[in-house]
């Protein structure tokens, strides 16, 4: 404060009359040193008030020297209340002394009276009584700090008596000649709102706060705006519509308004629907200027509104620049704090998805600084990875090759990782990623090397037969592999590869042997690589197989590994051919459409931009209880696409509040609708039969027919026939591929004479049989058993 003041007096010495500004300098200087000496100095008066007193010694203060003129002593009184209720202490058995009071006409008493008021009402209902009456005139009162402080103050407190008195002064204030009394009154009307909604409409206080939206004073509107937002969102059937005319007005308003004002207003005019894509141009432009405020929160709802009128401008050249104009406020926003710069780097990754030309060019901005925390490097990162073309992609590579050397495990890991999805995201830079990722491998860091294998697992499905001449390298780094994901990459490479790696069986042995302890991720990715092994080299993965097979299919616990396991063995058992058209089927290549959002959902977050909904990423309505959906509305300027959505969801919205409700009672509403749709045609419509009661429901419901009787009314042709137990036996026994008589061992070669269960079982699929339906049973016996 010293320095801004000191330069704002040098500024007032460039002047001619230099030296006389000198001396006008000094001056206020002084002054102002000593007005902050005498406020430390208040300041450490004051901290003596926050000690633990005793309720009855400050009882004693209160009631002490009441012909004091200057209050002094009740003043410090109820500083010590306030302290000690700050602290914790209750202080709710001085209610009466407290109450006393509000007869003292000082503002500072007043207050103090008011926040106890407010602090104790609940646990103190009854004898919120007492404090009504000088409520009441003080809502009266010349001063209009006093009338605003009282309605302020009524309006905080949650009892009935208090409420219903609250209405004829809140309705006063609404018109009161001081707009500080109005702006105040303005959102007690939304406070009142949430004590007692259908007192609010009841009254008319909802056209009041519509009617100071006309107020001369901006921040009455602002306030008003508030107001009514708040209302909207709380309420079901109350929502805030404004034409082109209002939202004018409300922008103009703007600029005589505080920064909260500001953002009260802007939220307002996401409530506004342009009919024109000239009315939307025209709001756009206006509050553009809006983009360079110092306050973030203003800079956010500001870009949040130009987003959300974006969806109703044609032109997209005007669209185009104004997304141009986005860009600098957003870069502003990443020299701020690092908590202010997070939740703009989320937001950003919002909005660079739909807006693609915004921040195309400012790649570099998003580089990580080396003192940055973690969590905005990792937003950093990527933010980088989604702005990064076929132009800059070797700055981008480049940084993050910086990245995957320094000492942060996870942030390694991350800038490893963004390496790998740039070569499946641009073709033309696949080459120089692979380069860089053994170069990495290299290094033989472990978490390093993990992360390599398991991107380059992801280059490999995204470019079949490109890349195979790094296989060997990979291998050559198995002993650093300990991660569960990285096992898993490994080993599917080895099992794609296996045709073309010489030791395969000797690697895949070396995961087998550790098979149970493995995770269940491994375990299948180890069974499937097997499974290719034996496919592609028979001889080599013949005595390996029945190992795999048998440890997944007996000795885990997990359901998939063992159901896997089940479906490889009879799949091989059966056809041989089919399992390498289904096991080797050519995988379609991975692309990086996947991990960009749906763009109906982009629209329903841009329209959170700088709330915690954008932060998370998530619908406010999935961790808010009672919150609004908000979505794009429909209108004739409305972009084709959007409109199509919003029209599509409309059309479902009144379907669903079409259905009536249903009845407890089978047919009763369809009787109901019937006679009414007669009625309709102009006939006389018999009179609905009374609804029938519960204990009749009951009665009726225990007299229906049993499972399996035909109901009287019910013809015996209307009816389909059932099957018989005997006729869904052979249907199942016709479609069973495979009868339990049949070898499961045919057609494999030296696997076949491999006994894979222990005793007198034989194969694979008699313990598979006695597993489901028991030793010894036989096959129709198995087939009646899975039936029922």
């Amino acid at each position: 404060m010293l320095s801004s003041l000191l330069a704002h007096t040098v500024g007032e010495c460039e002047t001619p009359f230099a030296p006389v500004s000198w001396h006008g300098a000094r001056a206020r200087v002084s002054l102002w040193l000593r007005a902050l000496s005498s406020e430390v100095e208040a300041m450490s008066q004051d901290a003596k008030f926050f000690t633990r007193d005793k309720a009855a010694t400050i009882r004693a203060e209160l009631q002490s020297d009441k012909k004091d003129k200057s209050f002094v002593k009740r003043r410090n009184a109820l500083k010590k209340v306030i302290g000690n209720m700050t602290m914790g202490q209750d202080m709710s058995s001085l209610f009466p002394d407290v109450v006393a009071c509000m007869s003292i006409p000082v503002l500072d008493v007043k207050k103090m009276v008011y926040l106890y008021l407010i602090n104790y009402s609940r646990s103190k209902p009854d004898m919120v009584q007492f404090a009504l009456e000088n409520l009441l005139n003080d809502a009266e009162d010349r001063n209009p700090l006093v009338r605003a402080l009282a309605i302020r103050t009524m309006a905080y407190i949650p009892v009935p008596s208090v409420i219903n008195a609250l209405v004829d002064p809140l309705r006063q204030s609404i018109k009161d000649s001081d707009p500080y009394v109005r702006k105040t009154a303005a959102i007690c009307v939304a406070k009142l709102f949430a004590h007692d909604s259908r007192l609010v409409e009841r009254e008319g206080f909802i056209t009041s706060l519509r009617d100071l939206l006309a107020d001369a004073n901006p921040t009455v509107v602002a306030n008003a705006v508030a107001a009514l937002t708040e209302i909207g969102e709380r309420s079901d059937n109350i929502q805030l519509r404004l034409n082109f005319t209002i939202a004018g007005k409300l922008v103009s308003a703007m600029a005589e308004c505080s920064e909260w004002g500001q953002t009260y207003i802007l939220e307002a005019l996401m409530s506004f629907v342009p009919n024109e894509s000239a009315d939307a141009e025209l709001i756009a432009e206006r509050i553009a200027i809006r983009l360079q405020h110092a306050n973030s929160a203003v800079v956010l709802t500001t870009i949040k509104v130009i987003l959300y009128l974006l969806n109703y401008i044609a032109d997209e050249d005007i669209v185009e620049n104004m997304c141009r104009k986005l860009s600098p406020p957003l870069v502003t926003l990443l020299s701020s704090g690092y908590e202010v710069q997070y939740v703009a780097l989320r937001n950003i990754l919002l909005i660079i998805q739909r807006r693609p030309s915004v921040l195309r060019n400012e790649v570099k901005v998003f580089f990580c600084k080396y003192n940055d925390p973690i969590y905005v490097k990792l937003a950093k990162l990527e933010i980088m990875y989604r702005l990064a073309s076929q132009a800059n992609v070797r700055q981008v590579l480049a940084e993050l090759k910086e990245y995957s050397t320094e000492v942060d495990v996870d942030f390694v890991r991350k800038a490893v990782r963004s390496i790998g999805r740039l070569a499946i995201k641009i073709e033309e830079s696949a080459d120089q990623c692979i380069e860089t990722l053994l170069e990495l491998v290299e290094t033989k860091v472990s978490y390093v090397v993990q992360e390599a294998v398991i991107v380059i697992k992801d280059i490999f499905r995204r470019y079949p037969n490109q890349y195979e001449g790094i296989i060997a390298t990979l291998c050559d780094n198995l002993d650093v592999l300990d991660t569960p994901e990285a096992k898993a990459s490994i080993i599917w490479i080895v099992g794609q590869y296996a045709d073309r790696i010489e030791n395969a069986t000797a690697l895949l042995e070396d995961f087998a042997a550790t098979f149970i302890e493995e995770t269940v991720e491994v375990q299948l990715a180890l069974l499937t690589a097997t499974v290719k092994l034996f496919i592609k080299r028979p001889t080599a993965g013949q005595d390996l197989l029945p190992k795999v097979l048998k440890w997944a299919t007996e000795q885990v616990d997990n359901p998939d590994l063992r159901d896997r396991g089940f479906i490889y063995w009879r799949l091989l058992s059966t056809d041989p051919a089919a399992a390498k058209d289904i096991v080797l089927v050519d995988k379609p290549a991975i692309s990086t459409e996947t991990e960009a959002m749906d763009r109906h959902v982009l629209d329903r977050l841009l329209l959170q931009t700088g709330t915690l909904s954008s932060v998370y990423h998530q619908a406010p309505e999935t961790f808010i209880r009672n919150q609004k959906p908000r979505y794009l509305h429909d209108s004739p300027a409305l972009d084709p696409i959007a409109r199509q959505h919003s029209q599509e969801r409309q059309t479902l919205a009144s379907m669903r509040a079409a259905k009536q409700p249903s009845s407890s009672v089978p047919g009763y509403a369809l009787a109901a609708a019937a006679m009414k749709s007669t009625a309709s045609n102009g006939t006389v419509a018999p009179p609905l039969p009374p609804k029938p009661t519960a204990a009749e429901v009951a009665e009726a419901s225990t007299s229906r027919s049993a499972p399996g009787e035909m109901d009287d009314a019910t013809s015996e042709d209307a009816a389909p026939e059932r099957p018989s137990i005997d006729k869904a036996e052979s249907t199942y026994s016709d479609l069973d591929p495979v009868p339990m008589t049949h070898d499961p061992y045919a057609g494999l070669g030296d696997f076949s004479a491999f006994d894979i269960s222990s005793g007198d079982q034989g194969s694979a699929m008699d313990a598979y049989q006695n597993d489901i339906v028991g030793p010894g049973r036989a096959h129709g016996a198995a087939e009646t058993s899975l039936l029922n």
